[in-house]
């Protein structure tokens, strides 16, 4: 009987796991520019660590078990909590601002569809110890750099859930949560709905819906100081005068809410333009707290979180490959080919036949996996110092000595 792979899950063959590797590596290469340093945690947690903020309703949406010693954890569904425990319990004593970055596979149970699975991918970083605009700025210009480099088409739209929690500063909290997770959902019919039904003040309903419809430049914090004037719109403002200075291109967008409770200021998120459909978010991020909820002091941080799954379904990035060689001998003369092939492993990709084929079928076998060039170890050749080398693409063949084989490769 075939066993089938889990659902929500993908066998990644190697031309795939090869444009992956070279999609980790640009964003891996532009972190570290920045100063950020990898770190990684475990695969699960203590259940604890997901619930304190977004309650029980999101042990329906992770992979939640108990262990053998009865303990309830789960499969993170995401880094940004594991990693503010691990600053909390591990990190506090070192120099702040603390830069880390990471890359990592996710679990969450939903329904399986086009570009969301049930086991995925993130790369992200925090920058963990600031709460000035300059620490925004510079996690904004970071995300933005990495998503330009790879030559993806994508808006990024930058917002500021400061606004909307001041407007609705007076609502009871469990109100004006759920009014901020229908605005992320850019569920305005809900949003409605929910409104009428508890009641809201029809000023500050015009308010709401004023504030989310503001997308543009930053010509658009003027409209929002009219709307909320004793906001204090300095921060926003100077994030905005770096981002330009870098030239990167966004969008203000007063709408953005983001999901979950713990973000405090400024957040952004980057939609590709084509190629996902509706499920088109490949980054999000923004200025959070969370270290006191685990123990730790109340600590500013700015992180964000990239799609890895979605951005390798629609990036081109260009996979370098080395030159792949087959050395292949005839029969009594494995040993040298295997001589032969450990010496030039630092120059190319070299294969050595392990079937015991003939010489005609070993390239034969050089041909079906695409080699660039066949090293033929023949008796009479080695007797010489010598070996042939044929180029398997053009169908030239010439003898050469073992020093001018390095050359050749």
């Amino acid at each position: 009987m075939k066993i089938e792979r889990p659902r929500g899950t993908r066998d990644f063959l190697p031309d795939e796991m090869e444009k992956r590797r070279a999609i980790e590596k640009v964003m891996r290469r532009i972190a570290e520019s920045y100063g950020y340093r990898e770190v990684l945690t475990p695969t699960f947690e203590h259940l604890e660590l997901f619930t304190i903020k977004s309650g029980e309703g999101i042990i329906e949406e992770i992979y939640a078990f108990k262990d053998k010693g009865g303990r309830d954890l789960a499969l993170r569904p995401e880094l940004t909590a594991p990693v503010i425990r691990m600053f909390v319990n591990e990190c506090t004593g070192m120099p702040k601002p603390l830069r880390f970055y990471y890359f990592a596979n996710c679990f969450r149970y939903e329904r399986p569809q086009k570009g969301r699975y049930r086991e995925f991918w993130q790369f992200g970083v925090e920058l963990i110890g600031s709460a000035s605009p300059l620490a925004d700025a510079e996690v904004i210009s970071l995300a933005y750099r990495i998503m330009d480099e790879l030559k993806i088409e994508f808006d990024l739209h930058i917002g500021h859930v400061g606004l909307l929690r001041h407007l609705l500063r007076d609502l009871d909290e469990n109100v004006a949560s759920k009014i901020m997770r229908l605005i992320d959902k850019k569920d305005i019919e809900g949003l409605e709905s929910y409104l009428d039904e508890t009641k809201v003040d029809s000023d500050l309903r015009d308010s709401i819906f004023s504030l989310v419809e503001l997308v543009g430049s930053r010509d658009i914090i003027e409209s929002a100081r009219e709307i909320i004037p004793n906001f204090d719109f300095s921060h926003i403002e100077k994030v905005c005068d770096i981002l330009d200075a870098l030239d990167v291109e966004y969008k203000l967008d007063f709408g953005i809410a983001r999901g979950l409770d713990y973000y405090t200021g400024v957040v952004f998120e980057a939609y590709a333009r084509e190629g996902l459909g509706a499920q088109n978010q490949i980054c999000g991020g923004g200025s959070y707290r969370l270290a006191h909820l685990f123990g730790g002091d109340d600590t500013p941080a700015t992180g964000f979180a990239l799609g890895f799954d979605r951005i390798a379904e629609i990036c081109k990035v260009e996979v370098v490959r080395k030159k792949k060689v087959v050395v292949v001998s005839f029969k009594g003369l494995e040993g040298e080919a295997f001589k032969i092939a450990s010496m030039l492993r630092n120059r190319a990709v070299v294969v050595t036949d392990v079937m015991e084929r003939n010489v005609k079928k070993q390239l034969s076998y050089a041909n079906d996996i695409n080699a660039d060039l066949a090293v033929i170890v023949g008796e009479r050749e080695l007797r010489d110092g010598k070996v042939a080398v044929k180029d398997l693409k053009s169908g030239e063949q010439k003898t050469v000595s073992m020093e001018e084989l390095l050359d050749v490769i």
